[in-house]
């Protein structure tokens, strides 16, 4: 089963999409080049790939008002002369994604970003050979195993006033830099901006079934965060609402005081992932403006198959409460807040878990019942456990 992927922009003649053999489409919407909008669907009997394309575009006279009403409103997105963006992709062994990642970025990179690979203990030359042919890229070989290992050398070796971070599989969109950019000028007091994350590809059941749930979107509305949030009486400890790891960008100075990401989580396969959540979080409690900005995209290919995909939804758990404990112990006055999150994440899970089991949910029961293994080794020791193996390995 796959989907076709089609990039059309509703400020110019829409070309009929080919399915070429596809169940469905996924559609990226742009206006005037800028993503507004992501669909998503399969094709029914009887459907034409025009019949298809335009039931998912229903709706598509709103995205152009919301993208006008927000062109007329924000400010020029001009980038202050002083303010430099380092780009850091932090890889292992995986050269082939790399160099497409390195291909993205370099096709619409702006003079005032630099661009820095940051090798995290591979086994073979190929990530150093991909970077020593192109010019403008700045290697550093980091030999501690860890993803929390690799961001923090690079945050310490940038000398820009910003460092976003993209991890080697995704595909920076055209206009990813001008997304940024108005962040900047419509937020210059912003301390983190995180973007959107859309499916570079859906050829995969697996691929489908993850954006299906959600993926790695947080909405196409821009969102500035505070202190506080109306409403939301688990704020900010559920931090996943702030974006994800894989496009995210900091002012290099404030996240160098909270003191980098914490090299106990994102530690590779034993506890592969939680390092967002906790500087997300961090960063919030500092009270800085955090801000969400959806034209800041990239595309991201998800896992391909089943396996790895249960996988992730384990690690998800894992990190997840790993992040939790390490919070819930730093922070006495947060722990309520902790104790409702823990107690709404295993009902969230449960109610999953019982809709897969009877067939009802949109998520395999198997990926369901991964994620809550996931969480509760992670809540019973998993922090502690990684920061034994980062004290005995890690330095």
């Amino acid at each position: 089963m796959r989907y076709q992927m089609v990039d059309i922009d509703l400020a110019a003649p829409v070309p009929m999409p080919g399915l070429d053999g596809a169940a469905g489409l996924g559609v990226v919407v742009r206006h005037r080049g800028v993503v507004q909008a992501f669909r998503m669907g399969p094709l029914r009997p009887g459907d034409t790939p025009a019949g298809l394309l335009d039931r998912l575009l229903v709706g598509s006279s709103e995205i152009l008002l919301a993208a006008a009403v927000r062109r007329e409103l924000a400010p020029a997105s001009q980038v202050p002369p002083e303010r430099t963006l380092t780009v850091a992709i932090c890889t292992k062994d995986r050269p082939d994604l790399l160099k497409r990642c390195l291909d993205a970025v370099s096709a619409v990179r702006p003079p005032w970003v630099e661009v820095t690979v940051v090798d995290n203990a591979s086994k073979t030359a190929a990530t150093r050979d991909i970077v020593a042919v192109r010019s403008g890229v700045h290697y550093i070989f980091e030999p501690r195993p860890g993803l929390d290992f690799a961001r923090n050398r690079a945050l310490v070796e940038a000398t820009s006033d910003w460092i976003a971070f993209i991890d080697d599989d995704v595909v920076v969109d055209r206009g990813y830099f001008d997304g940024l950019a108005a962040a900047w000028a419509e937020h210059p007091d912003a301390r983190a901006v995180t973007g959107l994350v859309l499916p570079l590809e859906l050829e995969t059941e697996a691929q489908i079934i993850f954006e299906r749930n959600g993926g790695f979107g947080r909405g196409f509305t821009p969102r500035r965060y505070g202190s506080a949030l109306t409403g939301n009486s688990l704020y900010p400890c559920g931090s996943g609402i702030f974006g994800a790891g894989c496009n995210m960008a900091f002012n290099r100075r404030a996240l160098l005081t909270l003191g980098g990401f914490d090299e106990a989580l994102d530690t590779g396969a034993p506890l592969p992932g939680g390092g967002d959540l906790d500087v997300f979080y961090r960063t919030v409690r500092a009270s800085w403006v955090f801000v969400y900005e959806p034209s800041m995209v990239v595309f991201h290919q998800h896992r391909r198959d089943l396996k790895t995909l249960r996988r992730q939804h384990w690690s998800w758990g894992l990190g997840f409460m790993a992040f939790v404990v390490k919070s819930y112990r730093a922070n006495n006055d947060m722990q309520p807040q902790f104790r409702r999150l823990v107690r709404w994440w295993f009902r969230y899970q449960l109610r999953n878990l019982a809709k897969a089991s009877v067939g009802r949910g949109t998520l395999p029961l198997g990926f369901v019942a991964a994620e809550i293994v996931g969480g509760i080794q992670g809540l019973f020791g998993e922090y502690d456990r990684s920061r034994r193996r980062v004290a005995t390995h890690g330095k």
